[in-house]
């Protein structure tokens, strides 16, 4: 399998609802809540693409483009965006979807970096 093949092959992409118990005093998403939800996203696409054990080690930036109310749905696509030696970056795109239209936009993107380790913690060769 070449790399953009493996690249394909490990996007991500995860849907979840956007409850009361995961908004603010604004009745929107919380900030963290949804730090959280692209953090698990990046994993799972990282962890899909080397098939090695994966930390994060930044999130290099996160912009947050538009408020996500409650009672939407909401989709995370995680995407590998750059590959090095040990390390690899995943991008992150959250898109807002209203449960009873056709609208839909983008409302958050984020870059988080991750490490493949050995057993012993020390970083490895994401290339095999």
């Amino acid at each position: 399998m070449t790399v953009e093949e493996k690249i394909q092959a490990s996007e991500t992409r995860i849907f979840k609802a956007v409850f009361p118990n995961t908004t603010n005093h604004y009745d929107t998403l919380f900030g963290g809540t949804a730090m959280h939800m692209m953090d698990e996203v990046a994993f799972i696409t990282a962890t899909r693409f080397s098939r090695q054990i994966m930390v994060t080690v930044s999130s290099d930036r996160i912009d947050f483009k538009k408020p996500i109310p409650a009672g939407t749905i909401v989709e995370l696509i995680g995407r590998v965006s750059h590959i090095g030696n040990t390390s690899l970056k995943v991008s992150v795109e959250i898109y807002i979807e209203q449960m009873y239209s056709d609208n839909r936009e983008k409302a958050v993107t984020g870059e988080f970096s991750f490490v493949a380790i050995d057993e012993n913690k020390k970083p490895i060769s994401i290339i095999k």
